[in-house]
């Protein structure tokens, strides 16, 4: 009888370890480091040129982004968006798709799309 909870406690442990190494991992790989020759919009933002983090603001938050100052790490945007599915005709390296704007304003951000990833977060604008 000992033997046989000695194995359910092992089994248990391994069961266990395995779950926590799969959620830790399940938020791993978000981050994009995102470099812009003139200025960017946001909702309710500009981001003047320079190299900004887009990241979810966690692994159960997929619809909440954060956009931070690559530099100091001070946050510059956090808002919702929609998760949506990467354009099949869209490079799989292409982290942004544009919306338009007046030739003297700064071009909003409609999507980011995670590096290499099919999905995307749509800024509800």
């Amino acid at each position: 009888m000992t033997n046989s909870k000695s194995i359910r406690i092992v089994l248990g442990s391994v069961a266990l370890a395995l779950v926590t190494a799969a959620s830790g991992h399940a938020s791993y790989g978000h981050l994009n480091t995102l470099t812009f020759s003139k200025p960017v919009a946001l909702p309710g933002v500009v981001l003047s040129a320079g190299s900004y983090s887009f990241d979810v603001a966690s692994a159960t938050a997929l619809d909440v982004v954060v956009v931070r100052n690559s530099k100091s790490g001070k946050v510059l945007y956090m808002g919702f968006a929609n998760t949506i599915t990467r354009p099949r005709a869209m490079a799989k390296n292409a982290p942004i798709a544009f919306g338009e704007a007046p030739a003297n304003e700064a071009r909003p951000i409609a999507a980011w799309y995670e590096i290499g990833s099919t999905m995307g977060h749509q800024f509800r604008y």
